[in-house]
């Protein structure tokens, strides 16, 4: 039995989601209020972050990036040439370069501030932080990811999937973070249509069906979200 400790808006959470979707791995879903620091969470990942995997044949598994690793080691042969991190030394580099560009990158820089003041704010108490949106973090964050639209598009000119040939981590990372962007509202799809191109393949994959059928309690998604051609 597999379970997964998450938090349906945290963008590692969904990477991670789609990862197992990916993989055909069902887990049990557990959401993580990560603020409450609950003493049996704390137990399974000291730092108190979501995502943590667990299962029998290892125990808790914390941490995005540590997930995806050890779902390649254990599964990732399996997928032949379908793996999501490549056999290749080069290739494998550059899938973990990007996947480090949007999990920490693009979160520090974009998706931590719109998850945190217009949606985590929302459910948190006010003496742990609770309370109104920050409007200028959010106008920060919604102009920081258009450089990360940029980026996109140039990778794509250039490649079939953003790390090379073929779809891998890197994809599954970036798509999760613009998924929680996109449900806000604040991706400026429009101007950026290579992007767009990419995210509406990625988007269509059925691993991607879970994530669009998630919905924050009291906010509507954007009319487009749950459209696979926009």
């Amino acid at each position: 039995m597999a379970v997964l400790y998450q938090a349906r808006f945290c963008p590692h959470s969904r990477f991670i989601r789609l990862v197992l979707g990916e993989f055909g791995i069902e887990p049990d879903l557990v959401e993580e209020l990560v603020w409450e620091r609950r003493r049996e969470f704390l137990l399974l990942n000291p730092a108190g972050t979501t995502p943590v995997y667990e299962e029998e044949q290892v125990g808790a598994v914390p941490g995005a990036e540590v997930i995806a690793e050890y779902l390649d080691e254990t599964r990732g042969l399996a997928l032949g040439e379908h793996r999501f991190l490549p056999d290749d030394p080069k290739g494998r580099v550059e899938v973990r370069r990007l996947m480090a560009w949007f999990n920490a990158k693009m979160f520090e820089e974009v998706t931590v501030h719109l998850l945190h003041e217009k949606i985590t704010k929302r459910f948190m108490p006010q003496a742990q932080g609770g309370g109104a949106p920050d409007m200028a973090a959010i106008r920060a964050a919604r102009n920081n990811i258009r450089y990360h639209l940029a980026y996109i598009g140039f990778l794509t000119a250039q490649r079939n999937w953003l790390a090379g040939n073929r779809l891998s981590y890197a994809d599954l990372a970036a798509a999760a973070h613009l998924s929680v962007a996109d449900y806000l509202g604040d991706v400026p799809w429009s101007e950026y249509e290579a992007a767009k191109t990419w995210y509406e393949r990625v988007k269509s994959r059925p691993s991607f069906r879970t994530l669009l059928s998630d919905r924050v309690a009291g906010m509507e998604a954007s009319s487009h979200y749950a459209d696979l051609d926009f």
